[in-house]
Formats: C-alpha cells, sequence, structure tokens
C-alpha cells in the first residue's frame, strides 16, 4: 500500500483545486509526506482541536468573550489575560491519559487525502518577498505529539502540533526545501531531493509520534540540536515510507504580506481568525506534583502545547529561520544524514 501511495502525482492532487490567485507552482512543487507506518496520531482537523478544547490560563478556564469559539474567532482570546492571549492554552476537556479518540487524527485514502473528517488539516501561506523570491510554507496539524522514550522514559509529548516545509521559489522555480524537525530544521538544495513519479514534487518523511520531517526514510538521531548523527545515540526519530498525505486538497491558502505584516485567504470565505490567535494549540506544561508527569534530568513527559503558523518566522531572510544563524545552519547538497 505504502509503495503504491508513493505514486501518486501532481494531477492526482488537484482534484480539489486550490482558490483562484494561488501560483500554480506552489501546487506543482508542493511536497507529499509520508506518514510513519505505525503512527496512531495522523494529520488532524483544525476545528476538532477547538471543538475539544477550553481556553485556559494557569489551570484555570477563562471567560470568552465572544462564544463558541471558532475557526473564524480564535482570536479573540489574544483579548484575555495580560499577555495579549500567549499565556493562553488551549486545555483537552477530557484527561488525554484516557487516549480520547480526538488525538488520533485523520486517515488518508489512496490518493493522500485526510479522510473521514472532511475538515481542513494542513495550511498553505504564500509570502512573496519581492524580486520574484516568494516562500510557500506547507503547515500540517496534528492533534497530539508522542514524544518518544529516552532511557526508558517517555519524554516530550504535548497537546497540538504544527509542523512545516517551506520551499523557496525563485522566479517560480523551486531552490530550497525546509524540514522543520522539533525547535530546529534543516534545508536541502530542491535537486538533490527523492520526488514522486511526476518527478517535481519532494518527498518528506514524517517521523513517528513527534511528526519531525526528514528527506529520506529511516533512522534519525538528533541528540545534537541541528545535525543528525549518522548512527544511533539517544534522541531518535524514526521515519518510514508509510502512508502518503497531501496537504493540497487538505489545506487553507492564504497570502502573507510583509509589508502590512498580515494575512488574507485566497477565499475570502475561509476563517483567519485562528491564524492570529497568539496562544498555543495545547495543554499546559503538567506541574512536577501532577500525577500524570514524570521527568528525567530536567525533561518531562508533557511540555507544553505549540504556537501557531504565525509564529513559525514567515518573514526569515534565508531558507532557514533567523534562530538558525548563530548555530552555523546551511543548505546542504547532499543527504548525507
Amino acid at each position: 500500500m505504502a509503495q503504491a501511495q508513493a505514486q501518486v502525482d501532481s494531477s492526482e492532487s488537484n482534484k480539489s483545486p486550490a482558490p483562484a490567485g494561488v501560483p500554480q507552482y506552489v501546487l506543482d512543487y508542493a511536497p507529499l509526506v509520508h506518514l510513519y507506518t505505525k503512527d496512531p496520531y495522523g494529520p488532524s482537523a483544525i476545528s476538532a482541536q477547538i471543538a475539544n478544547t477550553r481556553p485556559q490560563i494557569s489551570f484555570k478556564d477563562v471567560q470568552i468573550p465572544s462564544p463558541p469559539l471558532t475557526l473564524s474567532n480564535l482570536d479573540q482570546l489574544n483579548s484575555v489575560g495580560t499577555k495579549g492571549g500567549s499565556d493562553v492554552y488551549l486545555t483537552s476537556t477530557v484527561d488525554i491519559t484516557t487516549n480520547p479518540q480526538w488525538l488520533n487524527g485523520a486517515k488518508t485514502d489512496a490518493s493522500g487525502m485526510t479522510v473521514g473528517t472532511g475538515e481542513k488539516s494542513s495550511v498553505v501561506i504564500v509570502v512573496d518577498k519581492g524580486n520574484g523570491t516568494v516562500d510557500a510554507f506547507y503547515m500540517y496539524f496534528f492533534a497530539f505529539n508522542w514524544g518518544g522514550v529516552v532511557l526508558e522514559k517517555q519524554l516530550g509529548d504535548h497537546v497540538g502540533d504544527w509542523e512545516h516545509n517551506m520551499i523557496r521559489f525563485e522566479n517560480g522555480v523551486p531552490k530550497v526545501v525546509w524540514f522543520s524537525q522539533h525547535a530546529n530544521g534543516e534545508a536541502f538544495k530542491y535537486e538533490v531531493l527523492k520526488k514522486d513519479k511526476s518527478g517535481k514534487r519532494p518527498l518528506a518523511f514524517c517521523a513517528h509520534g513527534s511528526h519531525a520531517l526528514y528527506p529520506t526514510a529511516g533512522t534519525h538521531d538528533h541528540t545534537i540540536p541541528n545535525f543528525n548523527l549518522p548512527f544511533k545515540f539517544l534522541l531518535v526519530d524514526q521515519t518510514d515510507t508509510g502512508p502518503l498525505y497531501d496537504p493540497l486538497p487538505c489545506s487553507y491558502y492564504y497570502q502573507y504580506s510583509t509589508s502590512s505584516h498580515s494575512i488574507s485567504p485566497y477565499n475570502p470565505s475561509d476563517p483567519v481568525g485562528y491564524l492570529n490567535y497568539r496562544g498555543r494549540w495545547g495543554d499546559e506544561q503538567y506541574p512536577d506534583k501532577d500525577k500524570r508527569q514524570t521527568q528525567l534530568a530536567g525533561n518531562r513527559k508533557y511540555v507544553g502545547g505549540p504556537t501557531g503558523p504565525m509564529d513559525k518566522q514567515l518573514e526569515r531572510k534565508m531558507a532557514w529561520p533567523e534562530s538558525q544563524w548563530a548555530k552555523g545552519q546551511r543548505v546542504r547538497g547532499g543527504l548525507g544524514l
């Protein structure tokens, strides 16, 4: 099944066309994502995250100014609290240790589309940098991040997970592809990456549980930040050629203005509020006294949920985020991982 899915090409993925105005090359060269075969946590409907959570600050419910919360008005939470919404957490309405079904997200069919929800699980944001340079961000949402096992301890789990690829285009030609990996990531020249049978769409391999994105299948040790060791050491991600996820038919489409620092939908009826929400997309890190919490050398089993798409440095100057500059990040021309 996985091998058959790897043959999905751009013509099949465009059965559900994007709104008018989206550059065709953003669609033609969009990544295809191989999910890990045994990962129970698949791409999730973004709206389901709101339906199954409640806003809290410091583990206390906050009053919603204009209920109910929706993708269109989630940014109203920026007005609560004292930190412009950044201290708000979308907290699960049930104990996540009971493994509620909504954390599992959706499955994918043979064409790479998520099935069973009819909802969007991805976001495409086009950023025109001028002089022919365009960055296209392909952002994938998961309801839950399973952090993995380190020295027989489960660490790094959290509700909500935003991962992304970014492709930098020069005059419509793909040049560099960014793969987000935990708080870091890697950039590769487009031409060295594995592609689908069309020869256009780069393949990304999504790690078991953590959903970190890599350009190859296999084992990826990330014990040292910004460096993949060629052997298994301590912190390891596993990827394989599992079910294929095509973000295009599952996406909302937006354009971001670097002059006004604002975002707008290609389809005027699509929601925007959830993108402007400044809070977190999951539970706050549980206190050490919480019976669900464990730790190892200062690392916790349950950590806080992530920020949203607008916090992914859409205005970055290079292909990698500015936070990577001081760490010696470079565009890799080969795949020596």
